[in-house]
């Protein structure tokens, strides 16, 4: 009986990433048996940290690439994305596991997770949100089986090849539902969210961000995917896909810009406070500058430039969601709230292990275009014979 070839490599950048992810896994544990009072700077007043700032309302948008590219190959037909559309499902997947894993650890009474599949609480936004992700994390689970039952259970390729079109236009639905949720949790909070973030319009704006992020996240795992594995990047390809972002940065930015006016919060931008600055940072640096980078040719078509916008839009997305969940509620809510060291190393252990499993997944699955796992192969059996 032929046995499976698995492999992966072991580099430094590995090994530390490892140390990390055994760190963090031992954190978490720890805080399952010790709870959130010892090992969280979480209170009263501030019973959302950074497990939910972060690893779920964030994690939540930056996994977004997944339902984007599968939007735009399977559903509109732009077969042009084809190239990177299962690596950003694969990203997407990793991302969504994590989100659920990071939202556990801040579930006070853990062992009563499974409660809300079973107790309807229909009303609340919440509920929605848990049984939305919840539902599309098994959605992509059994996309994935695609991917998988190439190299184990082949029994079973067919079955799920029959599957996916049906599961691919529920993964599409799903997301849209639970990203602009995120936003209606705001919504809510009228008169407690600094004017700068609160708007009706929130949902709206946390799903054009989940979307236009998705791209960028491509974009930056595309380029760091290229340097561990040593395949060359689809250049052409995601110059085209920061393109899609560039359009629908501009629709985000002109509503954001019209809302502001309409609600007459606009002067509070130049105020010089930390809400103004803030908020500053988070559009010059997280939109406007992509969006010059998008539509100049010569930026956009270098590998700089791809960077460039690719860590700046992530980066303006995470600016975003942590103005929402802390500074823009700090005023209202008072008192202070800082990560403990466990909430910090727990939320970088989660991160070296989606990167841990992403590397494993496209050594040993045909995840990057065929053309590029041979050119990997013939390099990594260089390296091993010299």
């Amino acid at each position: 009986m032929a046995t499976k070839n698995w492999s992966f490599r072991m580099t430094p950048t590995r090994a530390v990433l490892i140390a990390l992810a055994a760190i963090g896994g031992a954190l978490m544990i720890a805080r399952l048996v010790l709870g959130l009072g010892p090992t969280t700077n979480l209170n009263d007043q501030w019973p959302w940290g950074m497990w939910i700032g972060f690893d779920v309302l964030t994690g939540v948008a930056l996994a977004g690439g997944g339902y984007s590219t599968c939007l735009m190959v399977n559903i509109m037909g732009i077969k042009k994305f084809a190239p990177i559309a299962r690596a950003a499902m694969l990203t997407s997947l990793i991302g969504y596991l994590l989100v659920m894993v990071g939202l556990f650890m801040d579930i006070g009474r853990w062992f009563n997770f499974w409660r809300p599949f079973v107790s309807w609480g229909h009303t609340s936004i919440l509920f929605e949100v848990f049984w939305c992700v919840s539902l599309y994390t098994t959605v992509q689970l059994l996309e994935f089986g695609e991917v998988a039952t190439e190299k184990v259970g082949k029994r079973w390729h067919k079955v799920f090849k029959k599957m996916l079109p049906a599961l691919l236009i529920i993964g599409v639905l799903l997301p849209t539902l639970h990203q602009s949720s995120l936003g209606s949790l705001y919504v809510i909070e009228i008169g407690k969210l600094y004017p700068l973030w609160w708007s009706v319009l929130l949902p709206v704006f946390f799903l054009l961000s989940s979307f236009f992020v998705g791209p960028a996240m491509v974009t930056v795992e595309s380029l760091l995917s290229a340097r561990a594995t040593g395949h060359k990047p689809e250049y052409g390809v995601l110059q085209s896909l920061i393109k899609v972002s560039g359009y629908l940065m501009v629709v985000y930015l002109a509503l954001k810009i019209i809302d502001l006016f309409y609600r007459g919060a606009a002067g509070l931008v130049f105020l010089g406070n930390l809400e103004g600055n803030m908020f500053l940072l988070e559009i010059i640096g997280g939109i406007i500058i992509p969006i010059i980078i998008c539509f100049t040719p010569k930026l956009r078509k270098s590998k700089g430039g791809l960077a460039a916008f690719g860590i700046l839009t992530v980066a303006g997305l995470v600016l975003n969601r942590m103005n929402v969940v802390f500074t823009g509620m700090s005023d209202y809510i008072g008192g202070s709230y800082f990560p403990s060291a466990i909430e910090w190393l727990v939320s970088i252990g989660l991160v070296a292990m989606g990167v841990l499993a992403y590397l494993f997944v496209v050594e040993n699955f045909n995840i990057i275009p065929k053309e590029h796992h041979q050119a990997y192969e013939e390099q990594d059996a260089v390296r091993h014979s010299a």
